[in-house]
């Protein structure tokens, strides 16, 4: 596949944290249009993956987001471009529901300039996509966990970024709102938009177009989810510790005791 259809690519990409090298080497290609979802067992260099692509990290080596390097894209440029959603996100208590996803429109916005009409209708798409409408004009302090997570969630798609990084986006989210966080990414994927995702449940991960394998701050794999390759080294990652079988037309990991 040509470039051009490459949403990110870093190469020969070093991360290390604390003098510890964390990522060693990792030459990677994201398809633009595509959900690609990241896994490994705890210590894998997962998530330093995922902020490395993100450009919160420094690294050794190349990342390209359309083949511009990265560190060269203008800041504001770059987060109209690039969406994150971290584990355990943050914002003050006291702050506005509708607030904090109008947030998401900061980028598109000239320095104090009051939010305009698009911005607005963005931010209701957006509150509405995630069923967190209803609480728009509560306070952050006054929700739990999950309804949280899904007004973060709001905040990162009111970007409308061309890339979404999302760092464990099924934390505190209850079995039927994680298959709406999946309807979610396959309405986002169907408009153009690249999502890559880590998660930690391998059984979500494999409704996904793509998985990168990753063990030891290794790339292991990466390849469609479907394939008989990919599972494989999914199941070596994890000591064969899961099997992962065809039921009804999905892929899904049972775990061996």
């Amino acid at each position: 596949m040509s470039s051009h259809h490459m949403a990110l690519q870093v190469s020969n990409l070093h991360v290390s944290l604390s003098g510890q090298e964390v990522l060693h080497g990792i030459d990677l290609s994201f398809a633009a249009g595509r959900w690609t979802s990241i896994v490994g067992p705890n210590g894998a260099g997962k998530s330093t993956l995922l902020k490395a692509l993100a450009g919160l990290l420094p690294v050794r080596g190349q990342v390209h987001l359309f083949d511009k390097e990265l560190i060269t894209i203008d800041r504001k440029l770059r987060a109209q471009q690039l969406s994150w959603l971290g584990q355990n996100e943050t914002a003050s208590d006291d702050m506005r529901v509708w607030d904090v996803v109008m947030l998401g429109r900061l980028p598109h916005q000239d320095w104090l300039a009051a939010p305009n009409t698009h911005d607005h209708a963005v931010v209701v798409t957006a509150l509405k996509a995630t069923q967190a409408w209803d609480w728009r004009e509560r306070s952050l302090g006054q929700l739990s966990g999950g309804e949280r997570q899904r007004v973060f969630l709001a905040r990162a798609m009111a970007v409308q970024a061309q890339v979404m990084l999302m760092d464990e986006p099924l934390t505190n989210l209850d079995p039927p709102h994680q298959v709406d966080w999946l309807e979610q990414v396959r309405c986002l994927t169907s408009q153009g938009t690249t999502v890559i995702s880590v998660l930690h449940e391998v059984g979500m991960a494999l409704h996904a177009d793509d998985m990168v394998v990753m063990q030891a701050g290794r790339l292991v794999h990466q390849g469609a989810c479907a394939d008989a390759a990919t599972h494989r080294a999914v199941e070596a990652v994890f000591d064969k510790r899961m099997a992962i079988h065809s039921l009804q037309g999905q892929w899904v990991a049972l775990h061996r005791l």
